[in-house]
């Protein structure tokens, strides 16, 4: 069930949205989980969260994956969350982003690309799509590998198009993608305007932001806050979107 709470503040707003309560399409060769409206899975409630469009949790089997197809007008996150994602498209662009790792597409007037699991083990990762800044933008793609141990204790920007963030893969939009590992225990903070919408998922680990208690894959869109505080109740990887 939904869990909304407003005590921390008249404007807060943390709500749990469980694993269990989000889109699901099995494919055989892709089991996707949708935490806002995609594809054949449409909730007025979650159709986007601030700027935050799609937050897809995909599990995709060995040497599968998607063929070629378009996109225009989105910034695409892919967070690699075990295996590995091989990437092709229409600007001759081609990488593989293993676990923990991150790409990057803006999809700007328009790009075709394949995403395949050429790996011999099954392959998750997290496709966020945040909307950009505006229209037109010109096409590009980028991805990196983060130091892991830079993003112990403290939320890290991955992807971002905020002013001052620097050593960050770039995106169009007025939002930054966070990784932050935090062991059982401990806790991280995140300093967020009001205004702005934030959502959180566990990769992996439970944690505690209020009173809210979060599994792994399960979401938190938080708005209406000062800051996060997320407690670690086991060793965990987080995933954060800050979006206008």
């Amino acid at each position: 069930m939904t869990q909304i709470l407003k005590d921390i503040g008249t404007k807060a707003h943390i709500e749990l949205r469980p694993f269990a309560s989000l889109g699901a399409a099995n494919h055989g060769w892709l089991d996707a989980h949708h935490h806002f409206s995609f594809s054949e899975y449409h909730d007025p409630a979650r159709v986007h969260w601030g700027a935050l469009r799609v937050w897809n949790d995909d599990r995709i089997a060995p040497q599968t994956g998607f063929p070629t197809h378009p996109h225009s007008d989105m910034e695409i996150v892919t967070y690699v969350t075990k295996g590995a994602i091989t990437h092709r498209d229409s600007l001759g662009n081609e990488g593989r982003t293993e676990a923990g790792d991150v790409q990057v597409m803006s999809a700007g007037t328009g790009i075709r690309h394949s995403e395949y699991n050429l790996e011999d083990e099954e392959t998750r990762l997290f496709q966020i799509w945040i909307i950009p800044d505006r229209r037109g933008h010109a096409p590009s793609w980028g991805a990196r590998p983060f130091p892991k141990d830079s993003r112990e204790g403290a939320f890290v920007p991955l992807a971002s198009g905020i002013a001052g963030d620097t050593d960050v893969l770039a995106i169009n939009a007025n939002a930054r993608v966070l990784g932050a590992t935090v062991k059982a225990g401990e806790t991280v903070r995140y300093t967020l305007s009001e205004d702005r919408h934030a959502y959180l998922v566990p990769a992996k680990g439970k944690v505690r932001i209020g009173d809210v208690e979060a599994n792994a894959r399960d979401g938190v869109a938080i708005t209406g806050v000062n800051e996060i505080v997320v407690i670690a109740l086991e060793d965990a990887e987080l995933v954060l979107v800050d979006a206008a």
